[in-house]
């Protein structure tokens, strides 16, 4: 039995057998493989040179000699290698010698080699470098292949372990089958965490090294509130986390009870909770969880699940469905947020050296004018059914909105000549999740209708720590002073200009924070679906004396430690089971 320790990132229990998803993009780890099957392993090898070269020998002859030559040049120069005895020898020694699997005799011997070229001073060698990652793709495309047809056709429950995860992948996650997530990489925010507590699967992240110790086929437990894996459990430890499980449900169940009372604190304060989404199905989850509209529509999965960029109508579909839910009550739509970790299918980016800090979001929204008068058209189509509301997301200056809104009055104009309906008072609101925007906030408010505090780039770009990066995950809190005293200078300064604040990001799905939060000013909050139940419950467990104390209190500490501890001890009190 092997027990790992990472972040819990999304709650719950799952009992499940492995499947592994290697990717090409990440070394492949370590895995060892029983002597018996060695000779499997080096006949995976040679199975996937086969097909490799065959792949290759089908693109180069489509390729037309003159306007071709240079790619058939390129192709010659893989074949070569693929077609070196030596090159396949020193992979299937390996498997022989230390017993490991295919995907990583593959991998570590490729990476090798391609270290080699790219030590060596004269350019041409060096250069080569790259054909030798291209042919490691390609081989390793060969070995899992399979792998990924699994996921897409699964017939009994497991529990997915990787490297990482991308959002695209979780989000592709058939819910039936897929009972929880392992990964060893993320963090707490990655945006592919979000995900899975969207879907309501149990997730791990942070666990290093954690494909080093599980095999296709273990049984594997994930611990999802306390950021705890099992590999092979003992009997013991199975039935008590069955039990776990059970009382799990069972809390639940006893939160389902309440969801369509009023989020109101025992002193009278109406709270309003709202959904964060990223598909239209979603939006029925929120209105069964309690939910009271969207306050959060995360539009780039429309980019991410299809070969080719959304249509206006693709785009309008989906908002029409989801207004559709929620006719009379606010359904807040993000213009596209790409970048970062976050890519089109057709418009792949240039790689950037600090993707986070680069092209991303509204500077691409700007860069790419036509993508974006595309969806803005079907936003503002979708207006006339309901209460919808445009938010455009990292905005770190007065100069970025003010093209956005010029942007959205062309595309206003365009409709008008059109004769095409829309709601001419539509609200606009922004994302304020850089440092930038925070401090100039009172600015902006004379521009917008909301605020809409992102807490989970706020806290990465003021920390200056990655959220997605497992080694400095320590780091990244949302509980560190420096982070609260920026939200709370966006809420005053919010209430100041007499327009809504509300809180998006993870933070408001984390019970802890929420009598900080009430306590800061905060009225509006948007949250995972699966956690409106429990976050509802402690809003009625509380009074807002409570918890305009407990913020004095707070934001008179000086340590993240410190406040954590406090939060977490004063939450406890009221609803012991979410810890």
């Amino acid at each position: 039995m092997e027990i790992k320790k990472g972040i819990g990132v999304s709650p719950g229990i799952s009992i499940a057998k492995s499947l592994i998803i290697d990717s090409e993009d990440y070394r492949i780890p370590r895995r060892l493989v029983k002597p018996s099957q060695r000779t499997t392993e080096v006949q995976r090898v040679r199975n996937a040179f086969k097909g490799a070269i065959g792949e290759l020998t089908e693109l180069e002859a489509a390729q037309d000699q003159t306007e071709g030559g240079k790619i058939k040049d390129i192709f010659a120069v893989h074949l070569r290698f693929l077609h070196d005895r030596s090159l396949r020898k020193r992979m299937t020694d390996l498997v022989h010698a230390e017993s490991v699997t295919a995907e990583y005799a593959v991998s570590t011997t490729l990476r090798q080699i391609a270290s080699d070229f790219s030590k060596v001073k004269d350019a041409y060698i060096s250069e080569r470098a790259a054909d030798i990652y291209d042919i490691e793709r390609r081989l390793l495309k060969q070995l899992l292949g399979k792998k990924r047809e699994d996921v897409e056709h699964l017939t009994e429950e497991v529990t997915i372990v990787a490297r990482e995860l991308s959002p695209t992948q979780t989000a592709g996650f058939n819910r039936q089958f897929v009972k929880g997530l392992a990964s060893d990489a993320g963090g707490r925010t990655s945006h592919a965490a979000i995900v899975a507590r969207s879907l309501g699967i149990p997730a791990v992240v942070a666990l290093e090294d954690l494909t080093e110790y599980v095999r296709g086929g273990d049984t594997v437990i994930i611990d999802g509130n306390r950021g705890i894996v099992i590999v092979n459990p003992d009997d013991q430890t199975v039935q008590q986390y069955q039990e776990y499980a059970k009382e799990f449900a069972e809390l639940g169940h006893r939160l389902d009870a309440i969801k369509d009372m009023p989020a109101v604190t025992r002193d009278g304060t109406k709270i309003t909770l709202l959904g964060n989404i990223e598909f239209p199905d979603e939006a029925q989850q929120v209105s069964e969880r309690g939910g009271q509209g969207i306050g959060l529509y995360r539009t780039e999965f429309l980019y991410l699940n299809t070969e080719s960029e959304p249509t206006e109508e693709d785009h309008f579909k989906a908002y029409a469905e989801t207004v559709d839910v929620f006719a009379d009550r606010p359904v807040i739509i993000r213009t596209v947020d790409l970048g970062a970790d976050k890519y089109t299918q057709s418009k792949r980016f240039a790689p950037e050296p600090n993707p986070f800090l680069g092209l991303r979001s509204i500077r691409f929204c700007l860069q790419n004018i036509m993508m974006f008068k595309t969806q803005l058209r079907a936003i503002l189509r979708a207006s006339v059914l309901g209460e919808v509301k445009i938010m455009f997301p990292l905005i770190t200056n007065l100069q970025e909105l003010m093209q956005a809104k010029m942007i959205l009055r062309d595309v206003m104009e365009d409709l008008d000549e059109e004769s095409i309906a829309y709601n001419k008072d539509i609200q606009i609101g922004i994302m304020v999740e850089t440092p930038s925007a925070a401090l100039i906030a009172y600015s902006l408010a004379r521009d917008v209708d909301f605020f809409s505090l992102g807490t989970n780039d706020l806290t990465q770009y003021t920390l200056a720590v990655d959220r997605g990066n497992e080694l400095v995950s320590a780091l990244y809190s949302s509980a560190d002073p420096a982070v609260l005293r920026l939200i709370r200078t966006v809420i005053q300064d919010a209430h100041k200009a007499q327009i809504d604040v509300h809180v998006c990001g993870e933070m408001a799905s984390e019970p802890e924070y929420i009598m900080l939060l009430l306590g800061i000013g905060v009225r509006t909050i948007s949250l995972t679906p699966p956690m409106i139940p429990e976050i509802k419950q402690i809003i009625r467990s509380v009074t807002m004396e409570d918890c305009n104390n407990l913020a004095r209190k707070v934001l008179g500490m000086n340590s993240e430690r410190q406040i954590s501890s406090y939060l977490r001890n004063a939450t406890r009190k009221i609803l012991p089971e979410a810890f």
